[in-house]
């Protein structure tokens, strides 16, 4: 047994600071990162976004909503700027106006821009030009915010852009089980409950930024999880923003960005409570706080390869005039809604487009993390192929709701299946004629593989 003496100096020297000697050299930094924030926040009260029984505008707010940007550049220069957004969705107008000023103003190509909205319910209802929602005629505050929103979020780009500096990134992942499958089935069909027996995606993928000094600069985390805790007319970032606010509070200086994952059919639950909101919130900051402290951290050493594309998508079928009319005086009132809609677009433009976008974009930091981010209310089932299908060394990270949010994409067993997901929820869109057709999962699992492979050519 040690001597008391011999314990206590040995109990003093591991207490004892250590010399600038034995100080720990500076990290190996193969990257630049830049981070920025802004709230986002409407300075008015707006029609608010997310559910159609809604009838009046916002009532102020409980928490500001914010957009961020973590900017990224590899050795040889090769950028990549993710765009996060405590929002609904992105429109296609303002992925395509920002492409167009960052690659004038900053000479960012297309493929180095990625936008993702946090989908959450409790944010505004608002317009760009090109539409997100209806066209009305002359000004509205909702036209007036989505100009404003262009502005701070070109601002954005370019202020993470010029704070670059030289980091090291670092993958790791966790798990958070607060998210359902939400397509319940019945003996009428799908309904929106709680389903445990549905597919779920409880990955918690992470990218921590540190500085050469090794201090963490940026935190960029997701989830697959719809932002619907809450129903309220106030603005809120729902669970995602109150993850992003602790982690923020438990790491002062740190940027936290929330990147939606494939939750086009999952619910957080319990739900409806604000309480929920930040216990779920509280909840995934645990699960980032976790995937941080995995060991041995495997730090990414590039090259960053980056690819964008959009593929048409085809409706199946495709309604005609005489269908739409007929649905004027059914007793569905939201497809008789969706019936004028379209009659009045048929008006102005002739005919209905037999196919729609759908933006693809991959990103491969190195061998060690591919990212893959995919427009509009992606399903959990596109997550889960892709990961098994493209697994290997690299870990995959699938994001939806990025670039363009036109409304749900199903997976050929859920449009097959049909329900909210499947299908019925084109009845409420105001560019949409009619369902995606059957092949929509194949096409786009197809040219993500594509292009997956055409950046492992790009590497060699």
């Amino acid at each position: 047994m040690k001597s008391p003496t011999l314990l206590f100096c040995l109990i003093a020297l591991c207490a004892l600071p250590s010399s600038p000697a034995a100080e720990k050299p500076p990290l190996a930094t193969p990257w630049k990162v830049g981070v920025a924030a802004v709230v986002v926040t409407p300075a008015q009260d707006l029609p608010m976004a997310g559910y159609a029984g809604r009838t009046g505008p916002s009532e102020g707010k409980v928490q500001d909503l914010f957009g961020k940007a973590l900017a990224i550049e590899d050795a040889a220069g090769t950028r990549l700027v993710i765009v996060t957004l405590d929002l609904i969705g992105v429109p296609r107008a303002l992925r395509q106006n920002l492409e167009r000023r960052a690659r004038e103003t900053h000479g960012l190509p297309r493929d180095g821009l990625l936008l993702n909205a946090s989908h959450t319910h409790c944010g505004p209802s608002f317009q760009t030009w090109g539409g997100f929602a209806d066209e009305a005629p002359g000004e509205s505050p909702g036209k007036i915010y989505g100009r404003e929103l262009e502005e701070k979020v070109f601002t954005l780009i370019g202020a993470a852009l010029q704070s670059l500096a030289p980091a090291q990134l670092i993958p790791s992942r966790a798990r958070a089980g607060f998210a359902m499958n939400r397509r319940q089935p019945t003996a009428s069909g799908y309904g929106n409950s709680p389903y445990p027996d549905g597919p779920v995606d409880h990955d918690v993928p992470v990218l921590r930024a540190l500085g050469p000094d090794g201090k963490l600069r940026a935190l960029l985390f997701g989830y697959a999880c719809h932002a619907t805790t809450l129903g309220f007319q106030q603005f809120c970032g729902d669970y995602p923003g109150y993850a992003q606010e602790y982690l923020e509070a438990d790491h002062p200086g740190v940027v936290a960005l929330f990147l939606n994952g494939c939750s086009g059919d999952q619910n957080p639950y319990p739900r409806r409570e604000l309480e929920y909101a930040k216990r779920h919130g509280r909840a995934l900051a645990m699960a980032v706080e976790t995937a941080l402290q995995v060991v041995p951290p495997q730090p990414l050493e590039g090259p960053l390869r980056v690819a964008y594309d959009e593929i048409p998508i085809a409706y199946s079928p495709l309604p005609s005039r005489a269908d739409f009319e007929q649905r004027l005086t059914g007793k569905d009132k939201a497809s008789a809604e969706h019936a004028r809609r379209m009659l009045a677009r048929l008006d102005r433009e002739g005919a209905f487009p037999a196919t729609y976008p759908f933006p693809i974009q991959v990103a491969r930091f190195g061998d060690g993390l591919t990212l893959i981010a995919l427009g509009g209310e992606t399903v959990v089932d596109y997550a889960l192929r892709l990961k098994r299908e493209l697994a290997g060394p690299a870990p995959v990270w699938v994001a939806g709701y990025s670039n363009d949010v036109m409304g749900y994409i199903p997976s050929r067993r859920v449009r097959e299946e049909g329900g909210y997901e499947g299908g019925d929820a084109m009845r409420y869109s105001a560019i949409h004629p009619g369902p995606w057709a059957p092949e929509l999962e194949e096409k786009i699992i197809a040219r993500v593989h594509e292009l997956h492979r055409q950046l492992d050519r790009a590497a060699q």
